[in-house]
């Protein structure tokens, strides 16, 4: 069930309230699900369900995001903001120390949560942070541009295009290696979450001087990687093993960057045996 909650986030200002949209389902240890730039909790849609029989899944809309409302003045789009911001949302939503998977943005956040001890295990699903320079600037122009294209497309050409296959891999064949199994619906939702994130730019900004550069010695880490990811290369998962030498280094195969669609059934066991 969807829900809102809001909770106070110190500044050197003083606090300041968020709020942050979320669903709630099933029963079990609790795993929270972190989506990427650009998209919301509902790119978890195809996977949650499953999760559900075994843990208390909480889907997220960050801030600036889905429908979540931007972050308020005083606070930045920077890890260190969005780890307090994340940990005082657990706080309000009373989970202590969840199992956490997250997607791209999601999973460098799900990393650094549990770096910051937050979180009992990490399910990290082609996650930033581990590119070169190139690789950084060729995923920002990738970015910029789907998020320029959907801005430009008219409601109607939109909806219009989703009703087929063709059209569903016109609009999403960037993130999914199989665009053709989203539904039109979702297609329309999604593309009008990348219009409507009002976080991007100011993420974007912020991820210009990321590195994950730390180990997350005593906590259970999984990294994966679709073998056909288009805006993350694979090679970056191996860099993640190397930089997190205990994590254990899954691969996809078939999978595009937001594999919960590509996959549903893979993503899902993955993140339970993860947890586990």
């Amino acid at each position: 069930m969807s829900a809102t909650v809001s909770f106070k986030v110190p500044t050197p200002h003083g606090p300041r309230d968020v709020s942050v949209s979320y669903a709630r389902v099933g029963r079990g240890e609790p795993l929270v699900l972190l989506h990427g730039i650009g998209h919301h909790r509902q790119a978890w849609d195809p996977v949650v369900d499953i999760l559900a029989t075994e843990r208390e899944v909480i889907a997220v809309d960050l801030p600036g995001f889905g429908a979540s409302p931007a972050l308020p003045d005083g606070l930045t789009y920077d890890l260190p903001t969005t780890n307090a911001v994340l940990g005082a949302l657990f706080e309000a939503l009373e989970l202590e120390r969840p199992h956490v998977a997250g997607n791209s943005l999601g999973g460098l956040l799900a990393l650094e949560l549990g770096r910051e001890k937050l979180v009992r295990s990490v399910t990290a699903l082609s996650p930033a942070g581990f590119w070169s320079e190139a690789e950084r600037r060729y995923a920002f122009t990738v970015l910029l541009a789907m998020r320029g294209i959907a801005q430009r497309l008219p409601l109607p050409l939109v909806e219009g295009l989703s009703r087929t296959a063709a059209g569903r891999t016109a609009l999403t064949s960037t993130i999914y290696a199989r665009p053709a199994r989203r539904s039109p619906e979702a297609v329309v939702a999604e593309t009008l979450a990348l219009v409507g994130a009002t976080g991007f730019e100011a993420t974007l900004r912020a991820g210009a001087t990321v590195r994950f550069t730390d180990d997350l010695s005593g906590l259970p880490v999984t990294v994966a990687w679709g073998t056909r990811d288009r805006i993350l290369v694979r090679r970056q998962g191996v860099r993640a093993k190397q930089l997190i030498p205990h994590a254990r280094l899954v691969r996809l195969p078939g999978c595009g960057h937001c594999p919960m669609n590509d996959d549903p059934a893979l993503v899902a066991r993955v993140i339970l045996d993860g947890s586990r």
